[in-house]
């Protein structure tokens, strides 16, 4: 029987974990939850004879596995992978796996959630501005990015992209106007969203020499990943330009020097806020169960990206 380990330092949510045991029920599967375990060799021990995982934030390193014998696919609940060593994974004839749509919507509300807070003050009792008639630069046109558009065309926003992957011709589809480059975006427009991934082409790409070609008053809104920012070039930039804003969910290593020094021009989430709904969650969950079903049954790799 097929034994499945879904290793959770942060839960699902309980509607989630039933519907994903549910998924691995019906095709007789054996699955166990492992959650909230304080460090990684809690977590190398426990994976000792999973045939797959399903997992979100937790880290999968070489050690971990090493320690999984007879692991044949790990998926990530979620859209970013950068949590699992591929080629650890690949080494070890390990297929990983993705959810990309799952968390979009989710991610998308964030992200223009935390322009209308950044806009009007923290809701401090002051006068802010309004979205409507601002221009919105969108880093990067995938499933999140296309969904920011959406909502930010309702709002009565201007909206702009680039993505290099994307065709243009999909992007003006969705009624945005195409840049082609990022420093004809960032110099354009009064918010950009990111949502770029973090690998060895992006780490610390958003940095000042791109940063500093922002207008005054514009703010940076990332909900992608930490690691995308210089955190040196970012607080520069807050020190020359006195209106520039930056709000995340990601709160950067730097935190306490930017929320002590500009703590009315940024914002940062508790914790990584992105996927933290109901609805993303179950449905992260449920995509990641069917995807683990549909390669051990019939070799599915649709969503593989070792």
């Amino acid at each position: 029987m097929t034994k499945v380990l879904v290793a959770t330092v942060k839960p699902f949510a309980p509607a989630a974990v039933e519907e994903i045991k549910k998924v691995f029920a019906k095709a007789d599967y054996t699955c166990s939850f492992f959650e909230k375990y304080n460090n990684q060799d809690e977590l190398v021990s426990a994976v000792s004879d999973a045939d797959a995982m399903i997992v979100r934030s937790d880290k999968i390193t070489p050690e971990v596995i090493q320690a999984a014998g007879n692991l044949k696919i790990v998926v990530r609940a979620g859209a970013g992978f950068d949590n699992v060593n591929l080629e650890a994974a690949t080494a070890n004839n390990v297929v990983v796996m993705n959810t990309p749509g799952q968390n979009s919507n989710a991610v998308a509300e964030l992200a223009i959630g935390m322009m209308v807070y950044q806009a009007r003050n923290h809701f401090n009792g002051s006068s802010g501005t309004e979205l409507k008639g601002k221009k919105l630069g969108i880093h990067a046109f995938g499933n999140v990015g296309k969904l920011v558009a959406r909502i930010a065309t309702g709002f009565g926003m201007d909206v702009f992209a680039f993505d290099p992957f994307i065709q243009r011709s999909e992007m003006e589809a969705e009624g945005v106007r195409v840049f082609e480059s990022t420093e004809e975006l960032y110099a354009h427009c009064d918010y950009v969203s990111l949502h770029i991934p973090a690998n060895k082409h992006t780490l610390q790409s958003i940095n000042y020499k791109l940063l500093s070609k922002m207008k005054a008053g514009a703010c940076l809104v990332n909900t992608a990943r930490k690691e995308v920012i210089h955190e040196e070039g970012l607080v520069k930039v807050f020190e020359e330009n006195p209106s520039f804003k930056y709000v995340s969910d990601i709160a950067p290593d730097n935190k306490g020097l930017l929320t002590k020094r500009f703590a009315d021009r940024c914002f940062f989430t508790p914790k990584k806020m992105g996927a933290q709904t109901a609805e993303a969650n179950i449905n992260a969950g449920i995509a990641a169960a069917q995807q683990i079903i549909a390669f051990i049954e019939s070799g599915d790799t649709t969503f593989k990206v070792n």
